[in-house]
């Protein structure tokens, strides 16, 4: 009798789990960025708010109306309205569709085609953390006009507590209204900062997760299922907000200062200026402002992604990241 070979679902003649096309990888991981971005969304808005605040006390010559992470989302929620908690959701998803789509992928091929695994399978960490940090900022640059668009629309609720009109009607308005003031340039305003920030948030994130799970796999019993994921996530949650958070908030006073009537900027010349005003005006920390509801929001964030990302990628037949 001819010997039977008995292949598991979504596996090919040789037991193999097959390769997809990177489109489709592309595909599942936006998918599973829009799922965490709606879910922790209120965290970001609470975090940009938390990072203007020393501008709005300095331009206004008033205290700021909220202080720290729970009273400022508290804020928002009573003095805004609940739903507001989730002001700017819709470019933040169009983001991420294209920043989270890009680096995954982007990681993806530069770890299996340009850097490429050791023998035994393993990444060593200095490839990881050249792909995790390119990724990033390739992606990053890619999505920075979706970037700018939420930030500018997170900040319509300051401006409306400073008695000023709301200057966008929609997602749609602001991107228009943006390229229609300052042209295609003006979209990318504030793109320098935004990479690096992405670049150093994939070299927590990215780079951490992939190094951390191989580690665990290799190194102790566990198997490579939602456990590992969920550790490896916690660790890159929180590497992630500690090296990125310093970036974030230049990012966020970079692009909320620009002016949209001529695409220029009202107070900083550029990234280097709002960092160093920012150290000298109101301290070293006034840097990780914001880095509580960072970190709170990168944890849940990064837990949601990689869960759903491997869950996902399982379901449809692709190999585990």
């Amino acid at each position: 009798m001819a010997n039977v070979k008995m292949v598991k679902h979504g596996t090919d003649d040789d037991g193999h789990v097959p390769k997809k096309p990177l489109l489709f990888k592309y595909a599942l991981s936006a998918a599973s960025a829009t799922v965490a971005e709606t879910v922790t969304y209120p965290l970001d808005l609470t975090k940009t708010r938390l990072q203007i605040q020393g501008e709005v006390l300095t331009s206004s010559g008033h205290s700021s109306p909220y202080r720290g992470m729970f009273r400022t989302a508290y804020g928002i929620a009573t003095e805004e309205g609940f739903l507001k908690l989730w002001q700017g959701v819709t470019p933040a998803i169009y983001r991420h569709i294209v920043y989270t789509g890009c680096r995954m992928t982007f990681y993806e091929f530069i770890r299996e085609n340009l850097l490429g695994k050791n023998e035994d399978g393993s990444f060593p960490l200095w490839k990881a953390i050249i792909g995790g940090m390119s990724a990033g900022a390739c992606a990053q640059f890619l999505a920075s006009p979706t970037d700018l668009v939420k930030v500018q629309m997170q900040s319509e609720g300051v401006r409306l507590l400073e008695g000023k009109k709301p200057r966008y009607r929609s997602t749609f308005h602001a991107f228009s209204r943006i390229l229609g003031n300052g042209g295609l340039r003006a979209l990318w305003i504030g793109w320098i900062p935004n990479v690096q920030r992405a670049a150093l948030v994939n070299l927590g994130d990215l780079t951490t997760y992939d190094t951390v799970k191989q580690y665990i796999l290799r190194n102790t019993n566990m198997q490579d299922n939602s456990y590992t994921h969920a550790c490896s996530s916690g660790v890159s949650g929180f590497v992630g907000a500690v090296i990125s958070t310093p970036a974030d908030v230049v990012k966020t006073r970079i692009m909320k200062d620009v002016r949209m009537s001529d695409g220029q900027f009202k107070n900083y010349t550029g990234s280097w200026d709002c960092l160093t005003r920012a150290v000298h005006n109101e301290g070293f920390f006034s840097l990780y402002k914001g880095f509580f509801p960072i970190w709170a929001r990168m944890a849940p964030w990064s837990l949601t992604f990689w869960l759903t990302y491997e869950q996902i990628r399982t379901a449809t037949g692709c190999r585990s990241f």
